[in-house]
């Protein structure tokens, strides 16, 4: 399944799961918003994640974004805790994480906290924490400051959007533990 297939599956879910939380997302990206991103982040978009961005940019309204927050985002999904991105908060974050030299720290280029490769898609409002893509190959990783970042998470971000739909679907039956679907919103715990 392709990243827009398994996004739409989510959508699906979502709409019958949360109709509530479904009909506040936004719409899709440009695709001259997402040109004028890559040029200002100096990296090209891979093409699943910009496929992604043209069905939904998930950015907030303008006149809802948290200036004192390291990023903004539709809370309550896919988790408690973090938000998908849209261009806007990815751009923001990248730039918040993107090093001179691409590799953070310098002396780790094997195994470093952050690569310029990057780009967030997932984040907690602080940008500690996370997903992200990694344009050279597609997989999925998850960064956690302080930790080791881990790679390889998941294969694609179609892979990645088939466990956020294997989630909304355990919450439709009832046998999450911590999140269950009310007034057609998610209520996580």
């Amino acid at each position: 399944m392709s990243a827009v297939e398994s996004w739409s599956r989510v959508m699906e879910l979502l709409r019958e799961q949360a109709p509530a939380d479904h009909a506040e997302l936004p719409g899709p990206a440009t695709e001259q918003m997402l040109t004028a991103a890559e040029g200002r982040m100096g990296i090209s978009l891979p093409p699943d994640l910009r496929a992604w961005l043209l069905q939904n940019n998930l950015d907030l309204p303008e006149e809802e974004v948290d200036d004192d927050v390291a990023c903004c985002g539709f809370a309550g999904f896919p988790d408690e805790t973090s938000f998908f991105l849209g261009i806007w908060a990815m751009e923001k974050l990248y730039a918040n994480h993107r090093v001179s030299g691409g590799v953070n720290p310098p002396d780790q280029p094997d195994n470093p906290f952050w690569r310029n490769e990057w780009i967030p898609f997932l984040s907690d409002q602080d940008g500690w924490t996370g997903k992200f893509i990694d344009v050279r190959d597609g997989r999925i990783g998850r960064w956690f400051v302080g930790e080791i970042t881990t790679t390889g998470e998941y294969a694609s971000l179609a892979d990645y959007f088939d466990s956020v739909a294997e989630t909304l679907t355990r919450i439709g039956e009832g046998n999450h533990p911590v999140c269950s679907a009310v007034d057609g919103r998610l209520v996580w715990l």
